[in-house]
Parts: structure tokens; sequence; C-alpha cells
């Protein structure tokens, strides 16, 4: 379908934007050449969002003195306060989800496997703990960083549940698969395979995560058909840890891409529910912010047009409606 390409005045309004979503415009939705794109995202580092998180990195290479909380954290108040988004591993993602070059970040690696500890258990911090998503993201900060976080993906081809996917209350007895936890595992072995070209241990258990969520639909329960919970189909960014349709179709289309096979017809369901979200100047609006404290916002507030939503749905439509699209394939 042709009407998933932008208009002028959206893409002038998403390049009118921070460089760490910029380039990301300027690669997925324009296709401009790498020389563009890549001189963008050398910018992350040295201008608006890169540069002042960057700038608030702990002289021990860490982010407010923690791994996964800040220092001094009490976990007990994270039911009446929210999860804090300010610590070492969240501050990571980011840099590493807006595009800024490892070389940034030199010595990091060797200065969070002296100084970090993990919360549980005072774990040292690459190798990981016992939480799928955590060890999900330190498995692909890791790889980006240059750490050994090999025996992560060991991890887990041995936590994965008999139903495919994962969960992080697993430790807690948990038998049955969360989607929350599924998709922030895929995203890590996904990492894993592009990094390292090591298909063997881990496509197939990748594969079968993916299977997991295609199966329901991306937002559907197995036993009825019935959307599993309203989070399914919420549109917030940044994503966090929480699942949503679009989040998964995000990785899905990566996994499309790197894969060389089309878009899997079990997601048409969600995809239309993400097109039907689309406002009628072709923005997505933002639904909430997830609570927590924050080093700064990056987005805007609920109700406002998404820069970054926007940027997400229209690639994952784009792909969707393109020639390897379910249909034409």
């Amino acid at each position: 379908m042709a009407d998933a390409a932008p208009t002028r005045a959206l893409t002038d309004w998403l390049l009118d934007s921070d460089p760490a979503l910029r380039w990301q415009v300027e690669r997925d939705l324009l296709g401009l050449p790498p020389s563009v794109w890549e001189a963008t995202r050398r910018r992350v580092a040295t201008e608006g969002f890169g540069a002042r998180l960057l700038a608030l990195q702990d002289p021990d290479g860490q982010w407010a003195g923690g791994a996964y909380f800040p220092a001094g954290f009490d976990v007990a108040a994270v039911e009446t306060q929210g999860q804090p988004w300010t610590a070492t591993t969240w501050s990571l993602n980011a840099l590493r989800e807006w595009g800024v070059d490892a070389d940034v970040l030199a010595g990091t690696a060797e200065l969070l496997d002296r100084n970090a500890r993990w919360e549980y258990d005072d774990l040292p911090y690459w190798g990981g703990e016992v939480d799928c998503c955590i060890n999900s993201w330190t498995l692909s900060n890791g790889l980006w960083l240059g750490a050994d976080v090999d025996g992560i993906v060991d991890w887990f081809l041995a936590h994965r549940l008999d139903d495919g996917g994962w969960n992080c209350a697993w430790v807690e007895g948990a038998t049955r698969s969360s989607f929350h936890s599924t998709l922030n595992a895929l995203k890590g072995l996904l990492d894993h395979e592009r990094v390292t070209g090591d298909r063997g241990r881990v496509r197939a258990a990748r594969r079968a995560g993916e299977e997991y969520l295609l199966v329901r639909g991306l937002f559907r329960r197995l036993s009825t058909g019935e959307p599993v919970a309203p989070w399914a189909l919420h549109l917030a960014y940044p994503f966090r840890w929480y699942y949503s349709a679009l989040n998964a179709a995000d990785h899905l289309r990566a996994a499309s891409l790197h894969d060389g096979t089309p878009p899997d017809p079990r997601m048409a369901d969600a995809i239309e529910h993400i097109r039907a979200a689309r406002t009628p100047d072709g923005t997505w609006l933002q639904e909430r912010r997830h609570p927590g404290e924050v080093w700064f916002e990056v987005d805007v507030p609920a109700g406002a047009p998404s820069r970054w939503l926007t940027l997400v749905a229209t690639r994952v439509l784009r792909w969707w409606d393109g020639p390897a699209g379910p249909d034409e394939a």
C-alpha cells in the first residue's frame, strides 16, 4: 500500500529532531546514502540527547551509581514511585539505541567489569543475573562495547521455557512465557547473531520465541483469542521493558530483514491496529509516559504527536506494505 509513505511535511517534521532520531529517519524512511545518515549518527555523541547522557557518566563507568537502580534506591519504592530509568543499564540502552559508536565509550566495559555489581546477589555486571530482560540488555550492551558476554547466550538457551519463550518470573516458578520477557530476550539474541554471525546456537531459539508471539498474533491470548491486556496495544515511547504490538512488530521487521524472509501474515491484525492509530496528518500520538525518574525527557507528553512513535510505526508499515510484504510474497 502506498499510504505508508510519509508526506513531505511529515518528513520535514521528523527531520527537525535530535540527531538520535534524525539519522534513523534518513536511513529507514528516506533511504539516503550511508555517507549522509552515518554523518548524522556521529553527531549523537556531541549534540543533543546523546551528548547530555554521556556527560552524566560517573568516573567509575556507571550512571547514577548503580547497575539497574540508582545507588541507594529502595526497590520497594517502585510500587509507588515507578522504576527509575537513570542507572547504568538504562543509560547504556539509550545510548546504544540512539546509535552512539562504541569507540565513544572506550574503556567503559573495563570500568564496569571492575566497579559495577548487580543489585541481585552482588553478581558481576557482565555475567548478567537471573532476570531475562536484564540479561538481554546486558548481552546487547556487552556486544556493543566489546565485553565478554557469551555466557549469557548459554543462559538464554538453558532458560527458554517449553512454550518457546521466556519469563523473568521463572525464578519464582513461572512455567509459562511472558510477552514482555520474550520480546526483550529476542532482541538480545538477534543482536548476538548480527554481531557474531553465530546463527547455529541461537537462531532456533530466537525463532521459537518469535513463534510464541506470532501464534498469538502479537497481542492475543492463545486460549481465547482475546487481547491479552490493554497494554499490548498501547503506544508509548521510550519502550523501556514494556511490551507492545508496535515494539514487537519493529523487532520482527528487523529479524525479517536480517533473515531475508517476508513479513509473517499472522501479524496482520496487529499491523492494522497500528495503522488505525495513525492520525490524519500521518503522526502517532503518545498515549502515556511510563512512570519513574529520568535524566531528561526524550519524547512528548501523553496526547501529543510523537516523532519517535511516528518513525517506528511508519517504518513498520513501509516494510509490511512493501514489495516483500505478505501479500506480494
